[in-house]
């Protein structure tokens, strides 16, 4: 019998945060692979934080019994310091500390890419619509007849030689282009995509934790394009009062600053990336729980207001939308939040830029955006 975990939430009356386990039948997993499932799950809730995560590993182990006196949490950081996932660092104090690997980072992204794609797979979802089909580099198992232009190396030479043979008989056997049967494929079009990811206060408001779970879209969505559609160019970019971008490395280690939240500084840093990309598809991706209560002026001083929608505010972000419409940039706005006035706003910015939006909760977002980044990039072609 193993643990497997089930969700994890802030209390803000406590110091730790609370744990859900389940119990299920799994295949045999050694004690090391046990324990660093649930640990790459701590660390990313931590931030990177490798202290903390092992006192939360700690307390966990008191009360689910996660190891044995033959295999123990000190074995298991062991272990982790042999495989390469942490080392010993000096910082420019010249004080010592444990800090996890890049062989960590990746391990993290490969899980979450699992737990989210893999949640897509068996949701039996993913049939995405196309208005035709075409030339392509992915079998849909239809055939069409051969057109002139068609490569060679798309017609099906079992169903032709089928043809040829109904058509004409045996007795008098010969192939003509009229024969000729190509298999429909589904051209995979490039794609350029930013992500932006409200780090404002309200992502950990009223002890939700709701960066945690972007952080982990994040991290997937960069294995899924890096190691998928290689082509693809992935950007992530974070906003608050201000917005900047960061490494796919860095995504473990994002934490929620004292921000307000300026919407326009983050679409204005993602259309210039865009537009420095050669891919003729481009899109935006916009992960956030909260209005856009902030913007920086030209003498460099913040206009804020968290006191409802601010119609300059709103008006600046509107404008924002038009702009990446005429770009034919669209943008695609999971908002973790069910608030009306939130959900007006949502609209009239979708309205603007001719986009898309999802209301969603926690655990339906990495789904959603992911079925959201399948449909774009697929495209059925003549």
């Amino acid at each position: 019998m193993s643990y497997f975990y089930d969700a994890m939430t802030k209390n803000t009356n406590t110091k730790r945060k609370g744990f859900v386990f389940k119990t299920y039948e799994a295949p045999f997993q050694s004690p090391f692979d046990k324990l660093f499932e649930i640990f790459k799950e701590l660390i990313t809730h931590t931030s990177g934080d490798f202290d903390e995560a092992i006192d939360w590993l700690r307390e966990l182990d008191k009360e689910y019994k996660l190891t044995t006196a033959e295999y123990t949490i000190d074995d298991f950081i062991e272990d982790l310091k042999k495989k390469g996932y942490i080392r010993e660092e000096i910082d420019p104090d010249g004080n010592g500390g444990t800090v996890i690997t890049s062989k960590t980072e990746r391990a993290i992204r490969q899980q979450a890419l699992d737990h989210i794609f893999g949640q897509i797979k068996r949701s039996g979802q993913g049939n995405h619509k196309s208005k035709s089909p075409g030339i392509g580099d992915e079998h849909t198992g239809d055939f069409r007849d051969y057109q002139f232009g068609d490569a060679l190396d798309k017609v099906s030479v079992t169903e032709s030689l089928k043809n040829a043979q109904i058509n004409h008989g045996i007795d008098d056997f010969k192939l003509s282009e009229d024969d000729l049967v190509v298999e429909d494929t589904l051209h995979k079009s490039q794609m350029s995509t930013v992500l932006m990811i409200d780090i404002s206060h309200s992502m950990i408001l009223y002890g939700e934790d709701r960066i945690t779970p972007a952080k982990k879209v994040a991290m997937a969505l960069a294995e899924l394009i890096t190691t998928r559609y290689p082509k693809d160019t992935l950007d992530i970019l974070v906003f608050g009062n201000d917005a900047w971008q960061i490494e796919i490395k860095d995504l473990p280690y994002l934490k929620v600053g004292p921000y307000h939240t300026n919407t326009v500084a983050g679409l204005q840093l993602a259309m210039d990336l865009l537009r420095r990309k050669r891919n003729t598809n481009k899109q935006i991706f916009m992960i956030t729980d909260g209005k856009p209560s902030c913007l920086r002026l030209p003498d460099g001083q913040y206009y804020k207001d968290s006191a409802g929608l601010n119609p300059y505010i709103m008006n600046k972000c509107y404008a924002m939308a038009q702009q990446a419409r005429r770009l034919h940039i669209p943008i695609t706005t999971f908002m973790i939040a069910q608030d009306p006035y939130l959900m007006r706003f949502v609209t009239e910015f979708t309205k603007a830029n001719q986009g898309k939006a999802f209301y969603t909760g926690l655990k339906g977002l990495g789904e959603m955006i992911f079925e959201d980044y399948e449909t774009n990039r697929k495209k059925r072609i003549r």
